[in-house]
């Protein structure tokens, strides 16, 4: 018993001591540490670490190195255009294709220059570029600079895309233009995705010629289409945009026109309440007025107009 009562008395008094001796001379194991893993392994001091890049003329230091973005060089460089096919499987589109190939929906279609995605057909081939980009037709007083600065790239990048040897492009001819992408309006409208159902119900009547609904006749253009609905349905703007007209005709009754961006511009007819005025600006889906039987009309729906640049084209290929 006395001898492990002396056991515990060395040890507390040499516990003292250690402490002690920390108290007069601290180490900063901590900063040891941190010093050791900035000079690595193998020692030596952060000025011999300093790593630069003969090609870009950047110097790195370990520092900055783990802030900087780096790139493999196949995603940095430009590189030569390349193409595969693609045989279309049932039940494929063009948006499960770019997301599985790693490549945006406006290269695909614009590659393989798609004017409506919904058209996409079983068994179609179609052309997967190895990187992303989109096609551009070389018109009269076109040069690779305007070209360039147009897409913000640089002039460089597609000569080495396109193997042009020379600064020469001859109108016509579809230079692929790496890395710029098709905007967005252009491809909702391929996609069939610009526009929403201003009410929802069956196509009573649809764009194109038809029989006249009064007098038998066939020969009658049916300018919009017509869409079911009861009485006092809300009818609301298929996208947003200015007010510019809204009134009554003999024709289409009591009347609303929206004008969008990119050259579009919608028409709401035969409607039972206008709820709406000239020049006020609407959003996607904001009632504008009531589903009606006014004017020219053989019961209560919608007349659904879409004009694209002066022009009528058919709602539904543009619709939801």
């Amino acid at each position: 018993m006395l001898q492990n009562n002396n056991n515990r008395s060395n040890i507390f008094r040499l516990a003292v001591l250690l402490c002690l001796v920390f108290a007069v001379n601290p180490v900063d194991i901590r900063q040891n540490e941190i010093t050791a893993a900035e000079h690595g392994i193998g020692g030596g001091s952060p000025s011999a670490e300093i790593i630069s890049s003969a090609e870009t003329g950047v110097v790195l230091s370990p520092i900055s190195l783990e802030t900087a973005v780096l790139q493999p060089e196949s995603f940095s460089k430009s590189h030569i255009l390349l193409y595969n096919n693609h045989l279309v499987q049932k039940g494929e589109n063009i948006s499960e294709l770019a997301f599985n190939l790693g490549l945006n929906q406006g290269t695909l279609i614009s590659v393989n220059k798609i004017v409506n995605s919904r058209l996409l057909q079983t068994g179609k081939v179609l052309k997967i570029p190895n990187q992303d980009g989109i096609l551009h037709t070389v018109r009269n007083g076109d040069t690779l600079g305007s070209i360039a600065e147009k897409y913000k790239v640089e002039q460089e990048a597609i000569q080495i895309a396109n193997e042009l040897f020379s600064d020469k492009i001859r109108a016509g001819t579809d230079l692929f233009i790496p890395g710029a992408q098709l905007d967005w309006v252009s491809i909702q409208e391929i996609n069939g995705d610009l526009f929403i159902w201003p009410v929802s119900g069956a196509i009573t009547s649809p764009y194109g010629y038809r029989r006249d609904p009064f007098n038998g006749s066939r020969s009658q253009f049916h300018t919009g289409m017509d869409i079911r609905g009861s009485t006092g349905t809300p009818v609301r703007a298929a996208m947003a945009g200015r007010v510019s007209g809204v009134g009554y005709d003999g024709v289409l009754g009591n009347y609303v026109i929206i004008n969008h961006h990119s050259g579009y511009r919608t028409l709401y007819g035969h409607l039972s309440v206008i709820r709406t005025r000239t020049g006020a600006y609407v959003g996607t889906g904001e009632r504008v007025g009531d589903v009606g039987s006014t004017g020219l009309s053989t019961g209560p729906h919608l007349h659904f107009t879409v004009y694209k640049n002066g022009v009528t084209v058919n709602p539904r290929a543009l619709m939801k």
